[in-house]
């Protein structure tokens, strides 16, 4: 279908007000072209990226080098230049650890002993730098959402000492099912009081020797074939000089099922205790008699991964950069498919977000240089937790001070057109008005997310640098497809989700429709063009979780 050739008045107007607002009366950014994308670029390179012979492009394997090799040669190629003062790497200190001869998950101590299988039943790992993780009759405590936030005057651990003790977590937060986005936590939409990523680490924090995670599908936002391909083989975790030994022995998930099973042993209702722990005040409820025992070996590699930077340097202000991030990891080797496929190829996620960096350079490059700089991030380890970008965040090569905002690009769904885009975090930042602008040239629209109880907006790397105060865009493919509406666009997702993501079958195909795709590569590229060519600089929106710290961040540069 053949888009509007003129944009509707009301439209432009609106987007241009909204610019004019979040500028903080500087000048606004001028119109950037929307030239045709390099698709060929776009196409070859998600297609090598997500091949067999990269073998899932897992950090520190034959995979990363064949990436770190390709995606040099692609910056290079597309006009870039090295970004880490004449180094196209930024070396990320990490250590992969595998559970090996992993031990059933056992229960003792209830009116019937329970025993867990690994993969299918539970799964299990640590942070900790070690040849061996053993917990052995270690208390067991349900400790609602694990949650302690004492801005809200809530502590799921309170008046508990959980030292030697296992804790067994709700995932999310406890208002997930409120409808709107209002309440203690938010509402509907995810805090990140509501990650996994919290749960281990406030549990860790308590002195607990295990946490536990008790999966429900739609909470988690995923199946437990998510969870058991991202949890078993090889994980990353950063390095550190005290190998985590600050950390839990063992932390894991284990099936909704066998959590009811658990508790009714213990003489507990599971679902009268989930729903009690959704209120204020809940008190931490230790399983009777019932202890937890595991075990596993654990195999330790130290490497070295690597970000791959480039930047076309500005003509004007080259010491003002504006960033595009994408990750280049994958799983790697992963639980195999039915047919004995073990390779999980991240084509979607995210060879798709990692070739639009080179189709974007070249795009730019072709162009010529704006006034400020573009660099070019491709992170590693996302997958284990968004490792590369927490330590680009951490250790900068360019001041953070002088970023002025940037775009993240974490699987580009290969739907149809759509009339929208699905912004993750709509409303956070001044960034939305340069999105508006650029979808009003399409005669498309911004929409909430239709699931912010998932929480993505702190499930990729533009959270790491948001964190530090600097300004990340991050949206999806609209799912209001000009074919079929917003059915056919919940159908596509869901068939994804369900058949596809982490999982061997995310591979390249030769037959995908790429058309809804270079629609949204042209907003990336005219957000990021409009930002590199204006003297505003956008901030969060008063009152936002980051916004104290990019006002901390822009007085000392000033």
């Amino acid at each position: 279908m053949k888009l509007p050739e003129m944009m509707p008045m009301r439209l432009a107007l609106l987007a241009l007000l909204g610019l004019a607002a979040c500028s903080g009366g500087q000048s606004a950014a001028p119109e950037p072209e929307l030239p045709a994308m390099p698709m060929a670029t776009l196409k070859e390179a998600t297609r090598v990226l997500s091949s067999d012979e990269f073998e899932g492009r897992a950090p520190g394997t034959a995979g990363e080098k064949k990436t770190l090799d390709y995606l040099v040669q692609q910056f290079q190629k597309a006009g870039l230049q090295p970004g880490n003062n004449g180094n196209w790497f930024q070396d990320v200190p990490l250590v992969a650890i595998t559970a090996k001869n992993v031990s059933p998950l056992t229960f003792t101590g209830g009116a019937q002993p329970i025993s867990l299988k690994y993969g299918p039943e539970f799964v299990a790992g640590t942070y900790r730098v070690t040849p061996r993780s053993e917990v052995k009759d270690s208390p067991v405590v349900f400790v609602g959402y694990g949650i302690n936030a004492p801005e809200k005057g809530w502590n799921d651990y309170a008046g508990l000492d959980v030292k030697g003790k296992t804790v067994v977590i709700l995932v999310n937060d406890p208002d997930w099912q409120t409808a709107e986005a209002k309440g203690e936590f938010n509402g509907r939409a995810m805090t990140y009081y509501g990650r996994w990523t919290y749960k281990f680490e406030e549990a860790a924090r308590q002195g607990a020797a295990a946490a536990i995670i008790v999966h429900q599908t739609e909470p988690a936002a995923y199946g437990w074939n998510v969870v058991q391909s991202s949890w078993t083989g090889e994980q990353q975790v950063a390095d550190a000089a005290n190998g985590h030994a600050d950390q839990s022995a063992a932390i894991g998930w284990i099936q909704l099922d066998k959590a009811k099973a658990l508790f009714a042993s213990a003489g507990q209702d599971f679902d009268k205790l989930a729903a009690a722990a959704k209120q204020k005040g809940f008190k931490p409820v230790a399983l009777g008699d019932v202890k937890a025992s595991v075990s596993f070996d654990n195999d330790i590699r130290k490497h070295a991964s690597k970000n791959v930077i480039g930047i076309l340097p500005g003509k004007t202000r080259p010491d003002e950069y504006v960033l595009y991030t994408a990750h280049w990891d994958h799983l790697g080797r992963c639980e195999a498919a039915p047919d004995g496929d073990d390779i999980c190829n991240g084509a979607i996620d995210n060879a798709t977000g990692t070739a639009a960096l080179v189709a974007l350079a070249e795009a730019n490059a072709k162009a010529g240089a704006p006034d400020r700089s573009l660099v070019f991030i491709a992170v590693t380890a996302e997958e284990s937790g968004l490792l590369g970008s927490k330590y680009y965040g951490d250790n900068p090569v360019y001041p953070l001070a002088r970023t002025v905002g940037g775009v993240n690009m974490d699987a580009l769904n290969m739907t149809p057109p759509a009339k929208n885009v699905i912004v993750v975090g709509k409303g956070k930042s001044g960034l939305d008005a340069y999105l508006d602008r650029a979808l009003a040239r399409q005669g498309r629209t911004a929409s909430n997310e239709p699931t912010p109880e998932k929480g993505f907006y702190y499930r990729s790397d533009h959270f790491m640098l948001a964190k530090h105060g600097v300004p990340m865009l991050y949206f999806d493919a609209g799912d209001d497809l000009v074919e079929g509406g917003t059915a056919a666009g919940k159908a596509a997702a869901q068939d994804y989700e369900k058949n596809r993501y982490h999982g061997p079958k995310d591979e390249f195909d030769p037959n995908w429709n790429w058309a809804g795709v270079e629609k949204d590569l042209q907003i990336y590229y005219a957000v990021g063009r409009a930002l590199a060519s204006t003297t505003d600089w956008p901030n969060w929106v008063e009152g936002d979780e980051f916004r104290a710290a990019r006002d901390k961040s822009r007085q000392g540069a000033k």
